[in-house]
């Protein structure tokens, strides 16, 4: 057994230590929020945060994180950083598939916790990764800039 911290609770799973974040979230704790793309850290549809950073969960192993605070698209609203971002994807009607957007909102809150001013410089960077088949970036940019002023 290993206790992990996901969205502020201690929870057991009884899972290999080299199980990656991922499994452990969707099939032992039925979290399906954080999604499997590509498996090799490549496509960010995995990106959940651990103690606060952007982190991809298919390649990470629980036993790395044991101890740690784990953060899920389904907590991320919970505080009034990833609150802003889901509430300016709404406005900007930034999914298409929505495939991605669960790690595309754990990116851009991770980026919004440490820079309430980012440049177009600065979310691309903190967006690099995070691929979206339907191409919505102009969008997504537009609602991590709309975040930011909310955010004030």
């Amino acid at each position: 057994m290993i206790t992990l911290n996901v969205n502020g609770k201690p929870t057991q799973v009884d899972a290999d230590p080299s199980t990656p974040v991922l499994w452990a979230l969707r099939d032992n704790l039925g979290m399906t929020g954080t999604k499997f793309g590509c498996g090799v850290a490549q496509c960010g549809a995995c990106t959940v945060h651990v103690n606060g950073q952007a982190t991809r969960s298919c390649i990470t192993p629980i036993s790395s994180v044991s101890g740690q605070r784990i953060t899920t698209i389904e907590a991320v609203a919970n505080d009034r950083v990833g609150k802003a971002v889901q509430d300016a994807w709404i406005k900007h009607d930034v999914a298409q598939c929505g495939y991605c957007q669960s790690g595309q909102i754990m990116s851009a809150a991770a980026l919004l916790r440490g820079n309430h001013k980012p440049t177009d410089a600065d979310i691309d960077g903190a967006m690099a990764g995070n691929i979206c088949r339907c191409g919505t970036y102009a969008r997504i940019r537009a609602a991590i800039h709309d975040a930011a002023k909310a955010l004030g």
